[in-house]
């Protein structure tokens, strides 16, 4: 039963996490916002690297890539409840029932997985160069929450026994 609790708990502060993330990008939308548009117009980069022809310029690009984040963040926050509220409620329930209940849990760490690995670490730090930046550079905190979420995928995964 410790385990099954541990999984609980675990997820519900990943979903905690990405409550607090949607309230902060919501209410503070600026701060976040900058992070976006200095990432993709490449602004912050080295001088003369011959990568800039990818920058994107325009604002209406920028707040069409963050608000994309934000709804991608809004879904995992959702399925990650809504996951969290599946085991719950069969926490008592015998191993089979209980790893049944958590597909959906399982769906929701593998989106937030995506989100750090492709959205950041690919888009934002590959491909815009965002690792160039001093300023602008949130490869350490994306590979953070890679990590973090994946240790908990990998212990959501693990079959249950009786």
């Amino acid at each position: 039963m410790m385990t099954r609790i541990a999984k609980l708990l675990l997820l519900c502060g990943i979903a905690l996490f990405y409550t607090l993330v949607v309230f902060n990008n919501l209410t503070d939308f600026d701060s976040n916002y900058q992070f976006v548009h200095h990432v993709l117009a490449m602004d912050t980069t080295f001088p003369g690297n011959h990568g800039m022809w990818r920058a994107l310029p325009l604002p209406a690009e920028h707040l069409a890539f963050y608000w994309g984040i934000i709804a991608w963040e809004i879904v995992t926050m959702a399925l990650l409840w809504v996951g969290a509220w599946k085991l719950f409620r069969a926490l008592r329930k015998p191993a089979v029932e209980f790893h049944s209940a958590k597909q959906l849990a399982i769906g929701a760490l593998a989106l937030s997985m995506l989100m750090w690995l492709v959205a950041f670490l690919i888009v934002g730090a590959e491909w815009f160069l965002m690792w160039q930046s001093k300023i602008w550079n949130g490869q350490e905190a994306a590979f953070r929450m890679f990590v973090v979420v994946g240790i908990v995928f990998i212990l959501m995964v693990q079959a249950e026994t009786e």
